[in-house]
């Protein structure tokens, strides 16, 4: 009766091993599935124009003060560029 008495209570001995195991595991690996790029976007649409084949929409980025300019064409591809305003005094 010992041997049995012994295995008894080393198998939930051993679950809860196995179930701590996995907890550590995962407080562990849970905090790099997490995305390294934390991007904020503040873009503010400004107005849009469409002339021919292609668009053009605007957008103000008032935490750098920024204008983008994006321009869409026929062939799908679509190009931005951004600039610096100058500040206001």
């Amino acid at each position: 009766m010992p041997s049995s008495f012994s295995s008894f209570f080393s198998r939930p001995r051993a679950v809860l091993l196995g179930a701590a195991t996995a907890v550590a595991l995962g407080a562990v690996l849970l905090p790099a599935a997490q995305s390294q790029i934390r991007a904020n976007p503040s873009l503010q649409p400004m107005g849009v124009s469409a002339s021919g084949n292609g668009s053009t929409a605007w957008f103000h980025d008032p935490a750098t003060g920024r204008a983008v300019a994006c321009h869409h064409s026929s062939g799908g591809a679509i190009q931005c560029q951004a600039v610096k305003l100058p500040e206001s005094s």
